[in-house]
């Protein structure tokens, strides 16, 4: 991370709203994905996590965003 320029922040267990943007997704993530899904393998999971992953990112709406989705992926 170094190489990248890129400072890690060391955020003390038991405060999530210092670390809000990740909280906010794991939190999503869990509640749309994990929590419905049942997965038969690890590879299974990592596909499947994958695929939810680009449709977060590119076509669910976003709230921040005015409901829009981000930009489609490039």
């Amino acid at each position: 991370m170094a190489t990248l320029e890129i400072n890690q922040l060391y955020i003390e267990p038991g405060s999530p709203w210092k670390n809000a943007y990740s909280e906010s997704f794991n939190g999503k993530m869990r509640n749309e994905l994990l929590n419905t899904e049942i997965f038969y393998s690890i590879k299974e999971a990592q596909k499947i996590i994958k695929l939810w992953r680009v449709h977060y990112n590119t076509i669910r709406p976003h709230s921040a965003l005015g409901y829009r989705p981000p930009a489609p992926e490039t």
